[in-house]
């Protein structure tokens, strides 16, 4: 029998582990800008078509490569940072497997020119599927400018497990910006399909945070810093009431390489606890200063996982310099003890002379004994006017009827058409509702006591309507007297431009208007009558999209629906008149599966008259 071993041809390697190293066009966006930071560039610009997949290109000014370094680093663990074992704990540079730009030229058509400072003359190379087309010498700017063209072209497999292009914009986006903030003293631009994204100048951390997510992030943030022997940490928090319910503004850097650690994100969220609702997370970009022998980096291919060589006193360090911060800046409720504020609002600054002793006015000739005329109707003075106010006596009689009334009969709700409950005793016999605490809607039914919570019955009525416009897309809108302008985090926008047509069939009338702005020119016909701030609710629309989607991973439409239910109900505390509550129940009754809300909860709970009896010991 022969041998059946054998030894893989580089090529089919260097496929192989691309699976590993390059996932997604956002992985190969991480890998190309990290070189050329290592690279010593203080200039870098992206260039992308289509969310990465037909062109990623980055040129950067950095020290450029010799003849032979251009067709050596395409190899396989070819790398300049490391040399032996040893220097895998002594890493301060962003790449050091030496196997990210073997893998990006088995899976794409690669062309990188670069030059050196000191050479006239810089190298083109072309590479097509691990093989070498070209290599020649060029004219050239000084640095390197690599372009990767139609990545994944070698295997359509791996092409069609490819998001929409804003989906994969989305992902290159979260790279750009974890990069351009481990680096703010590098300028970075991003431009995607012609379009400008990002122009970031070299600039301290926290105009790098305000260029990156907006100019009303500069109130949101807190300044973090502690020096100790085991780390030095720096950075911001933000400010508890501005944290959101999903998850994507919170960052760690070690040794300014982005990291995932749950460990130390709960040290963070830790010195929230009191401050934050447990579904609400914190912005948070902090950067940990280490030495690198204390920790290994070469975890996992993407270099996101570090181990520590004493965790929980970094965790300890991190939790109490965050918490000192919260307290420092006055995030924390203080009480002052020492002033005494009962009385401070009955000081007067005025002279002794100048205070006017209170007088008091009276009838001499008043006699409480005689009978009033008939012609004149006794006056009352109001405290706070000299006017005087005569009462009305018309009518008096009408206070008495009330001892007298008979409280009118309710009739049961029957609607033609909807969904009959599972069992008629839980319908409603009256139609005088009472409401507990604004949050409960409390009816008499035949067998006993119903109780339905309000926000979720009215949630489970939103979230049916919602779905069957977007399934029949033709939601009814109301045009908004004066259109709102919504600007979104680069992100976030072309999340909205990839639900766009969605938001549409739900009655919103939305169009874009320049850089990650949109224009809101109508809303929903069923929040026309509320008071709603249009920009409020978009943004609230797209943040609770995002967390259904992380949360449940639902279907996109189903994410949409749920999020702008949750956002239009009406809130527990609301007080409601007789109408709305009836017209809730009807609605609620009218709904396909009114007994549970849209997060799977009961809405409606009964107590029947056998369970009341028991309470009273009959």
């Amino acid at each position: 029998m022969s041998d059946i071993i054998q030894l893989l041809p580089d090529s089919v390697a260097n496929q192989i582990a691309a699976g590993e190293v390059v996932q997604r066009p956002a992985s190969a966006v991480k890998e190309l800008l990290e070189n050329a930071i290592d690279a010593g560039a203080n200039k870098i610009q992206l260039i992308l078509k289509d969310g990465g997949k037909g062109l990623i290109q980055v040129i950067d000014n950095g020290c450029g490569m010799s003849v032979t370094d251009a067709r050596m680093c395409f190899e396989r663990h070819a790398t300049s940072k490391v040399r032996k074992a040893e220097d895998l704990f002594a890493i301060r540079t962003m790449g050091f497997r030496g196997e990210a730009m073997a893998s990006i030229a088995a899976i794409s058509q690669v062309e990188m020119k670069t030059r050196r400072h000191e050479d006239e003359l810089g190298t083109m190379v072309e590479i097509e599927g691990s093989v070498f087309l070209k290599q020649e010498p060029v004219a050239t700017a000084e640095g390197t400018s690599i372009s990767i063209k139609n990545l994944f072209y070698n295997t359509p497999a791996r092409r069609n497990f490819l998001k929409s292009n804003p989906a994969e914009m989305r992902h290159v986006l979260e790279e750009f910006q974890r990069v351009s903030l481990a680096n703010p003293t590098i300028a970075f631009s991003l431009h995607h399909d012609g379009v400008e994204i990002f122009r970031l100048p070299s600039s301290v951390l926290k105009q790098r945070i305000v260029h990156l997510f907006g100019n009303n992030y500069n109130q949101r943030l807190i300044p973090v810093e502690e020096e100790t022997s085991i780390i030095n940490l720096k950075g911001f928090i933000g400010k508890p009431e501005f944290a959101k319910k999903t998850r994507g503004e919170q960052f760690f850097f070690v040794n300014n390489r982005y990291i995932r650690d749950t460990y130390l994100n709960h040290a963070v969220n830790k010195a929230y606890e009191d401050l934050l609702p447990d579904d609400h997370f914190p912005l948070y970009v902090l950067f940990i200063d280490i030495d690198p022998a204390k920790i290994d980096v070469n975890v996992h291919p993407t270099k996101t996982e570090i181990k520590y060589l004493d965790e929980k006193s970094i965790y300890a360090i991190l939790h109490s310099a965050v918490k000192r911060s919260i307290g420092r800046f006055n995030i924390s409720p203080t009480i002052d003890f020492d002033q005494e504020t009962g009385f401070s609002g009955m000081i007067t600054h005025k002279a002794p002379e100048e205070i006017v002793p209170p007088s008091i006015s009276f009838n001499p000739n008043f006699n409480p004994f005689a009978e009033a005329s008939p012609a004149k109707e006794p006056t009352v003075f109001s405290r706070n006017s000299s006017a005087a106010i005569t009462p009305s006596t018309k009518n008096w009689g009408s206070l008495y009827e009330i001892a007298n009334h008979t409280e009118a009969e309710q009739t049961a709700i029957d609607l033609p058409g909807t969904a009959p409950l599972p069992d008629d005793s839980l319908v409603p016999v009256q139609k005088q509702l009472m409401q507990l605490h604004n949050r409960y809607i409390i009816s008499q039914i035949k067998s006993g006591l119903m109780l339905i919570d309000q926000q979720a019955a009215h949630e489970r009525i939103l979230y049916e309507r919602f779905s069957k416009n977007l399934e029949d897309r033709k939601g009814a809108s109301q045009q908004s007297l004066f259109p709102q302008t919504v600007t979104l985090s680069p992100n976030d926008y072309e999340l909205a431009k990839s639900l766009l047509e969605d938001i549409k069939s739900l009655g919103f009338e939305v169009r874009e208007f320049g850089k990650n702005t949109l224009i809101i020119e109508g809303i929903p016909v069923d929040l026309g009558s509320n008071n709603v701030n249009e920009t409020q609710l978009f943004e609230h629309l797209i943040e609770g999209f995002k967390n259904s989607q992380q949360e449940l991973k639902l279907d996109r439409r189903d994410a949409l629906a749920k999020s702008m239910a949750r956002n239009s109900a009406i809130k527990s505390g609301t007080a409601l008149g007789q109408q709305e509550m009836n017209t809730l129940i009807e609605q609620l009754f009218a709904c396909q599966t009114p007994n549970f809300s849209i997060s799977g909860k009961p809405v409606i709970q009964t107590i029947g008259l056998t369970e009341l009896d028991k309470k009273f010991d009959k």
